[in-house]
Formats: C-alpha cells, structure tokens, sequence
C-alpha cells in the first residue's frame, strides 16, 4: 500500500517488466522537472500517466495522499468515468512518464489482458484506501 513519501509501482500484473515494456519505447515519453503538475483538481481529463521513472505525488486539498513510482498510474479514473479530474498530480524529483490518451488506453484494456487488471487493482487499492481513511 502506498503512502506519501513511499513509493507506490502497484500490484503485481503479468511482469512489472512486461507492463513498463509496453510504454518505455513511446514516441511521446515525456522528461518532466520536479515540482511540474501534470494535472490539477477540476481539470478535464484526457489522458492517463504510466510512471517510468522518479515520483509524482496525487494530492488531495493540498496533502499528499499517495505518492507514484515506476510502473504506476496516474489520471486513470478520469479515462474511465469522463468527469473532472479528482485530484491534482505533482512531480516530486526528475521523471519520465508515458501519457495514454482514451484512444490508447481503449486499446490497451481491450488488447492487453494484464493491463486492464493492474488497472483494476490501482483502483481497487485507492478506493479501499479511501474507506481507511474515512
């Protein structure tokens, strides 16, 4: 389970590996500083984050409630439901992420069993979460 400060790759899916193998060779893999938003609360959200490398922090009201290592996902509930983003991701140190725009991500939870579970489990992992810390 994630917390802030500690790193979060996910469940196991198939390999991590094979899940970062799906993203490291794409053409629009991003380099982004420390400090950059990759989105914020109330945005509309069009594309999900694979972390590569380094952090992004997800926070809530200004708290860091999880923090993202490689391997992790970022903005897939706004692919998934179309509704303004929830939260508002930070990077913590120098990353790399792949986005995933909807086209992408359709493509992938059609075509790439273990994909569609590890995004399953992100979810399930944040909403129970969530119930913990109500």
């Amino acid at each position: 389970m994630a917390t802030p400060g500690r790193p979060c790759s996910g469940p196991s899916v198939g390999s991590e590996g094979d899940f970062l193998q799906l993203f490291q060779h794409s053409p629009d893999v991003r380099a982004v500083a420390a400090g950059t938003s990759l989105f914020e609360v109330g945005e509309p959200g069009d594309v999900a984050y694979v972390v590569l490398s380094g952090q992004v922090d997800i926070q809530i009201d200004g708290k860091a409630v999880e923090t993202v290592g490689p391997g992790g996902i970022v903005g897939e509930l706004a692919l998934i439901d179309n509704e303004p983003r929830s939260a508002t991701a930070i990077v913590v140190g120098d990353t790399t992420v792949a986005p995933v725009g909807e086209r992408r991500f359709l493509f992938l939870v059609q075509h790439t069993p273990f994909f569609a579970l590890k995004v399953m489990r992100v979810l399930a992992q944040r909403l129970r979460r969530q119930d913990v810390l109500r």
